[in-house]
């Protein structure tokens, strides 16, 4: 050794056969072990802050309702004035040069950890905005105008707010935001990751003449594509809110490569024309609830007056994949501890349906018109166990929440058996629907839209899936 130090002999020992094999198995048995751990992935947690208690489902203080946030977006704050042009970025080329620009700088200048998602507003004309959004709000107590179905136009625009709920975020002043760090408004084109159209096409679509709305579809179409950033990339990065389905219908099909904010696939093809919808592209949202928030002191009194088994209320007769509403009604409504009731519109609808929610242990949520039903969201939000059954249903947020643990999902087939479905309810334990019950209160406010938009709630869970698209 170096320094003259005294050098000592290693000690070498001989191992036997038997302890090399020993060893090599153990090795093999440890390497099966953590491959075969990760076969299956689990839905990838959510990220909580500290300072959010997971156990705790008492709401933040905020607004929760489309209309008392609508009355107070619209009456205090203005339209804000156009955004200078980017007279710099009004071809392709210029933009592609930009971006390059500015991707280079983020990626030499913040080696830190990834930054938030990147949003461009689009800045669009009052006739796809404030005035759609006014429009709604003079209206809305002055009409009671019906679909073919009989729904109530004005609830359906509440129950598909969605658009105005994430837009109203984005364009918050950072200041009063809550969601910062998962999502950020940027100013330049070239600085965004996505870029967000405010067009609010379910409203188009309820309250305005036919001819009307097409023709203003048609002309946000043309403002859209216009855009060099859409030029750029074909719309591939733009995020379109088109949650009812039947909105923007006459000229989506040159919109397809965007990100779409659904209520579902629709696999039916009934709504959607195929090659239009698919889960790596676009984003399945939830409805906004129709009935009020059951928080932490609504669910401890309710749950000794939750005497009913299954409740289901809602029309009874459906299209498409809706049909099986039919089916189940005949099915179950001479059978012991089950109310099945027609829907009715209005204030007194929604009241009766809260109130049958507040007083089951399990909701029926079977398809709809497309495979989706508002009432799913109804009875997450009221701590009654869902009861879905809806062969082609895709859910919001799947990956991220494990609906396993807060809904029974239950094939048509089996559903369809008689007798078959109330003996599976009776089956579960208590402890069972107790496990439930206590995820479900842990679990709704994922499923609730709010301004400002809150840590964990339904715009939260929206940006975090359209970060992984």
């Amino acid at each position: 050794m170096a320094g003259g130090g005294r050098q000592y002999p290693l000690k070498t020992t001989t191992r036997s056969p038997i302890f090399i094999f020993t060893l090599a198995f153990l090795a093999l048995f440890l390497l099966y072990f953590i491959f075969s751990s990760h076969s299956s992935q689990p839905p990838v947690p959510l990220t909580i802050h500290p300072s959010q208690n997971p156990t705790t489902f008492n709401l933040p203080k905020a607004d929760y309702s489309f209309v008392v946030s609508l009355e107070k977006f619209l009456t205090t704050k203005s339209p804000p004035p156009p955004e200078p042009d980017d007279t710099d970025l009004q071809d392709v080329s210029n933009l592609d040069d930009s971006v390059w620009i500015a991707e280079t700088r983020r990626l030499y200048d913040h080696p830190s950890p990834p930054p938030p998602l990147r949003v461009y507003v689009y800045q669009m004309p009052s006739r796809f905005t404030y005035d759609l959004l006014w429009l709604f709000r003079n209206t809305y107590r002055d009409t009671s105008n019906l679909t073919s179905n009989g729904s109530p136009v004005h609830r359906l625009i509440e129950q598909h707010s969605i658009d105005y709920w994430l837009w109203a975020d984005l364009i918050a002043p950072e200041s009063e935001r809550l969601l910062r760090n998962v999502v950020v408004r940027v100013h330049r084109q070239e600085e965004a990751d996505l870029f967000y159209i405010p067009f609010f096409t379910t409203i188009s679509f309820f309250l305005l003449e036919k001819q009307h709305c097409k023709a203003l579809y048609r002309e946000a179409l043309k403002w859209v594509t216009d855009q060099p950033a859409w030029k750029r990339s074909e719309g591939r990065d733009h995020i379109l809110p088109v949650h009812h389905p039947w909105s923007f219908k006459s000229v989506r099909r040159y919109m397809k490569n965007a990100i779409w904010l659904l209520p579902d696939m629709d696999s039916t093809g009934n709504w959607y024309k195929p090659g239009q919808v698919y889960l790596e592209k676009d984003l399945i949202l939830p409805y906004v609830p129709n009935v009020d928030f059951c928080d932490s002191k609504c669910f401890f009194e309710t749950q000794s007056k939750r005497t009913t088994l299954l409740f289901f209320r809602g029309r009874l007769k459906r299209n498409a994949g809706g049909k099986i509403r039919a089916k189940l009604v005949t099915e179950l409504s001479r059978a012991e501890g089950v109310v099945i009731e027609e829907g009715t519109a209005g204030e007194g609808g929604k009241a009766a349906a809260q109130s049958g929610m507040r007083k089951s242990v399990y909701c029926l949520s079977p398809a709809g018109d497309t495979p989706s039903s508002a009432r799913l969201f109804d009875a997450i939000v009221s701590g009654c166990i869902p009861v879905i059954v809806s062969d082609e249903l895709e859910l919001p947020f799947e990956g991220i929440l494990d609906y396993r643990k807060i809904a029974l999902l239950v094939s048509s087939a089996d559903a369809l058996q008689p007798g078959w479905l109330i003996s599976f309810l009776r089956s579960i334990s208590p402890s069972q629907v107790r496990e439930f019950q206590s995820n479900l209160a842990k679990h709704s406010r994922h499923f609730l839209y709010s301004h400002p938009a809150q840590p964990l709630g339904a715009e939260d869970l929206a940006w975090r899936m359209v970060f992984r698209l």
